[in-house]
């Protein structure tokens, strides 16, 4: 277009002079240019959204004016029409001359491009049109040209080369549109043909490094050899290029410090499938000779080789080296630049220089410019629309006056990802989750924090199978409450929200058998302080012998549950801050009248069960809904006053002789219990989940025995489909609800018989992978190992004599709902209660 617009110019130019010749006997001589002064400026032509008085504007032409014809002023006004890119066809013509021929008349003549009134795709699916669109830009009303058709095919073209359809071919429809003047309708006719998938890769000139190493190194180019499984094998054309870079720092990273790639060839070896060479020269093998550092006053170089590890007479591996010098490594892989950065030199500097090579050996010179460290100056927080500054600026570890740390500032990325009110994702996304903003003329640092808002509050409405009935779910969960705003003005939408304090209530029911109530608080910063939480709730169950099923609609039986709790956790200074100590308080009382559900020791009754719990925490987790590294372990203990050893003559109580109001009047117990889950990211989002619990319920008096409450129920999808706040239900997918829990005499049952599961541990493998990661839903699959049992008794207890199970599952999780899950399990210990067990799940995570 650059080169048309001068000769268009020209030509138009010529076109005046033509003009000028037909219509009068002037002669123009361009060896003696005349100016004439401009009597007039007409505008001709079929003009349909600009007018004659903006065209004459732009030509910058006006009456009484001097021109030079011919000259440079008359081709740039043709230029300045033909920048408006609104034209086909642009001409400036000389209309005429005055009668003393010192006047000229010009007329502008002009064409249109015809408007585009719609663009449409044929050949395409609804989610592809959508991306185009996005992609193209394309709006309604736009202009038509040959320029606009071909970019608009290239890049249709290109979106469906990424996707594997080398062969696609694009065609451009044009229809005049019969409605609307000068109008066109376009239609892009795609045909994507068959997907291309790349076959073999062949590495050709590697004696040294294994194919699997160089295939490996091609990230998005893969072969269909056995290890490529799981990858995709479409061949992608804008990644190829970063692919065979890939594939240098393979060779490089095995010390073929010279290896380059010769030529590459790209071939069908059937319609669908490609083949490619590579042909590689990897020159000679390099080794490290000597290293020496220079500019490093604040470290020694015995503390920086420490960290480098790299000794004389290594596999010269610079991609390595780079890794420990600059980063990009593992996560928990520490590097010279890291380590600099963690004490605030922040404007450290380092550059590997090879002194010398020498046969196959190369002395390298490890150049260091170290500055003086950083403080931080702003801390600039974007893009919390709801969510009120101090909830963020409470968590993280980055504050104005204190040195910048590299640690820190990278704690204070996962904190925020893992608060639950913004967008993880998008805050670890360092192209726009965060900046930082250095100023080397006073020794500062900015450091700025964009976060993305998504909804926290949920709302659940769910139904359950579970202990042979279905029951509903209502409830809703305000996550981002705020108490503070609650006499605010217009701050009821529907709840005031922005201190990412919890506030939920839940209702279950199946009928007249079974009512669930529940109201739950919770204040992540008591004070706004400190980060002291503060939890409250208040709960009422209700259980009956009214089961429609059997068409029994009475209530003489029934078991009420009354409680309340409350708790204080404090985050820890030592052994480090991720570790949290809770303290909390809990009172229960159990009404049992004529009750028979075998799920208890007795069945007339009241119990009271008033409890204190201590519970020890750590969770490096990197976000809550989908974390790729980190670890969570929590140890607790829960225990209950020891009333039979206090009461008088407690030796010679005999407990057998009392009923059940008397004998479990104050339930007592100590309870223990530990879990441990680590997360290690394998390849790229591919995730390693491992966890490990165990549990205990103890007594003080063998006389009195285990506690009828807080016992173990094992087995199933870890739903009860009602909560009777007796049992605490631990999945184990493969097997039926309860099936591994001992069920044991009891003397205190109709029945005769209750659960009695005092001692359990699994142990769970999970493989997960994501299909989606958006504000809007995270989906992940997942494969999983399990394995676990329970006992009656602590003297029966077999750590490793657990049954086994393995499945696969997949998890959505929406903000307004929560987490959904479905599994599939097999069991394979368990003949009567084990082998395939489908677990769906609402709003619980296993």
């Amino acid at each position: 277009m650059k080169l048309r617009r001068p000769i268009i110019s020209v030509l138009a130019f010529l076109i005046c002079v033509i003009s000028f010749a037909q219509q009068t006997d002037y002669e123009v001589d361009y060896n003696n240019p005349r100016k004439l002064i401009v009597g007039g400026v007409t505008v001709d032509g079929d003009l349909a959204t600009v007018s004659p008085q903006q065209i004459i504007q732009l030509t910058g032409l006006s009456k009484g004016m001097e021109v030079t014809v011919p000259g440079d002023e008359i081709n740039s006004i043709v230029d300045r029409l033909w920048a408006q890119n609104y034209f086909e066809d642009v001409a400036l013509l000389v209309d005429s001359l005055s009668s003393n021929r010192d006047s000229v008349y010009l007329k502008v003549y002009l064409k249109e491009r015809p408007r585009v009134s719609e663009w449409t795709f044929s050949g395409v699916k609804t989610s592809e049109k959508k991306d185009l669109q996005e992609r193209l830009n394309l709006k309604r009303g736009g202009s038509y040209s040959e320029y606009v058709d071909q970019v608009s095919r290239d890049i249709i073209r290109r979106y469906y080369s990424e996707k594997g359809f080398l062969n696609a071919s694009v065609n451009t429809e044009v229809k005049k549109d019969s409605i609307v003047k000068n109008a066109v309708r376009v239609n892009f006719a795609v045909e994507k043909g068959e997907k291309v998938r790349v076959k073999d890769i062949n590495f050709i000139g590697n004696d040294d490094v294994s194919e699997y190493k160089l295939a490996k190194s091609m990230k998005k180019t893969k072969s269909s050899k056995w290890y490529n499984f799981f990858h995709s094998k479409k061949f992608n054309e804008k990644e190829y290029p970063n692919d065979k870079n890939g594939l240098i720092s393979a060779m490089n990273e095995a010390g073929f410090r010279d290896a380059r790639i010769v030529k590459d060839s790209i071939y069908y070896i059937e319609p669908k499938k490609l083949g490619i060479d590579l042909y590689l020269d990897q020159g000679q093998r390099y080794y490290f000779r000597d290293i020496t550092w220079t500019g490093n006053s604040v470290y020694s170089a015995e503390q920086l080789n420490s960290i480098l590890n790299i000794s004389k007479g290594d596999v010269y591996d610079i991609v390595t080296m780079e890794k420990r010098l600059y980063g990009g490594g593992k996560e928990s892989d520490y590097d010279i630049s890291k380590l600099y950065r963690d004490n605030g030199y922040l404007f450290f500097n380092i550059t590997p220089v090879e002194l010398n090579i020498q046969g196959d050996s190369i002395d390298v010179e490890l150049r260091i410019t170290e500055g003086k460290p950083a403080t931080i100056n702003n801390v600039v927080i974007n893009g919390n629309d709801l969510t009120n500054e101090k909830v963020v600026r409470r968590q993280i570890y980055t504050r104005p006056g204190y040195l910048f740390t590299q640690t820190q500032f990278e704690r204070s990325v996962r904190e925020i990802a893992s608060l639950g009110q913004f967008d993880p994702e998008a805050i670890m996304d360092p192209n726009k989750g965060y900046s930082i903003v250095p100023n080397p003329l006073n020794n500062t640092v900015d450091v700025v924090y964009n976060v993305t808002e998504k909804p926290s509050s949920q709302l659940e409405l769910s139904g359950g199978w579970g202990g042979r009935t279905f029951v509903a779910t209502v409830g809703v969960s305000f996550n981002n409450f705020s108490t503070q705003r609650m006499f605010e003005k217009g701050a009821w939408r529907p709840v005031p929200l922005g201190d990412a304090q919890n506030l939920a209530f839940r209702f279950q029911t199946n009928g007249t058998y079974y009512t669930a109530l529940t109201a739950s608080f919770v204040e992540p910063w008591l004070f706004g302080k400190k980060p002291t939480s503060l939890s409250l709730s208040l709960y009422y169950t209700r259980q009956t012998n009214s089961y429609l099923a059997w068409n029994i609609l009475n209530n003489d039986r029934q078991m009420e549950v009354f409680g309340f709790a409350g708790g204080i956790g404090t985050r820890l200074k030592w052994p480090d801050d991720y570790f949290v100590l809770y303290n909390g308080l809990s009172w229960q009382t159990y009404k049992l009248t004529n009750w028979y559900s075998g799920s208890f020791i007795f069945d007339d009754g009241i119990s009271h069960n008033l409890s204190y719990s201590l519970n020890l925490s750590r969770n490096s987790t990197d976000q809550q809904i989908y974390p790729r590294q980190g670890s969570e372990f929590v140890a607790s203990l829960q225990l209950t006053p020891p009333y039979s050893l206090l009461r008088k003559n407690a030796e010679s109580i005999n407990y057998d002789a009392q009923t059940a109001q008397q004998r479990y009047k104050w339930v007592e117990y100590h309870k223990w219990k530990l879990s441990g889950t680590v997360y290690a990211k394998l390849i790229g989002d591919l995730v390693l989940m491992s966890r490990a619990q165990f549990g205990y319920l103890g007594y003080y008096n063998r006389k009195l025995g285990y506690s009828p409450f807080e016992g173990f129920l094992l087995g199933g999808d870890g739903m009860s489909g009602y909560s009777t706040y007796g049992s605490e239900v631990i999945a184990l997918r493969g097997y039926e609800n309860y099936s591994l829990t001992p069920y044991v005499p009891s003397a205190y049952n109709s029945q005769g018989y209750a659960y009695a599961g005092n001692v359990y541990d699994k142990f769970t493998v999970e493989l997960r992978y994501p299909v989606i990661l958006q504000p809007q839903s995270t989906i992940f699959a997942l494969l999983f190992l399990e394995g676990g049992n329970a006992w009656a008794d602590i003297r029966d207890f077999r750590p490793f004599q657990i049954k086994r199970s393995a499945g696969v599952g997949v998890r959505v999780f929406l903000p307004m709902i929560g987490l959904l899950g479905v599994d599939w399990g097999w069991g394979f210990d368990d003949s009567k209660y084990g082998k395939s067990q489908f677990h769906f799940v609402i709003g619980q995570q296993f």
